[in-house]
């Protein structure tokens, strides 16, 4: 296991945190067999955190719309170009474990482009470079366009929110220099 400190932030010890975020990282660290550090580390801002996961929860996981490993390429692609470490590795290992791929999650990281996608996945990782790298110019025409390939209002809104919201996680982790587990490395790399 690594020793470098998991942020440049205070990282409370577990039995300091209220008693429902407490709850949540047990129920999180049991089913996983490991604390993600990200839990840790945005744990001294109480009310954040919980806000922080309240909308994590509300974009990841529905069932309806866009797919799980879906959701999480987005995650991936945007986080490498935000040079976000903690959530590349993280969901990285997220991503290979919902695609049952594991090359998928490096293919994005390092070039989205030669990614093996569908033309579904393809129109889908584009969009949110789009939405990434410059989100002012997306036009009603683009919207057109992503409609006309068979997305729904609410995947589109769900691919801009998901680049939205890892924007604002992948500029804390960099502020925070939040370290992946060294667990999330080696998940479902076959």
């Amino acid at each position: 296991m690594s020793e470098h400190p998991i942020s440049r932030f205070p990282v409370p010890e577990l039995s300091e945190l209220p008693d429902d975020i407490r709850e949540l990282i047990v129920a999180v660290q049991e089913k996983s067999g490991f604390i993600p550090n990200v839990f840790l580390g945005l744990a001294h801002r109480p009310a954040e955190l919980r806000a922080f996961f309240a909308m994590h929860d509300a974009l990841m996981d529905k069932t309806e719309g866009l797919s799980k490993a879906e959701r999480e390429m987005i995650v991936v692609a945007t986080s490498a170009v935000n040079n976000c470490l903690y959530c590349v590795i993280a969901h990285g290992a997220i991503l290979r474990i919902r695609a049952k791929n594991p090359l998928i999650a490096d293919q994005l990281a390092i070039n989205p482009f030669k990614a093996d996608l569908s033309e579904r996945e393809r129109a889908m990782i584009d969009f949110a470079l789009t939405m990434v790298n410059d989100s002012d110019s997306v036009t009603s025409e683009d919207l057109e366009d992503m409609r006309s390939r068979g997305f729904t209002d609410d995947e589109i809104w769900d691919i801009g929110a998901i680049t939205a919201f890892f924007a604002m996680s992948n500029r804390l982790a960099n502020l925070s220099s939040m370290r992946p587990n060294d667990e999330f490395f080696s998940m479902a790399r076959g």
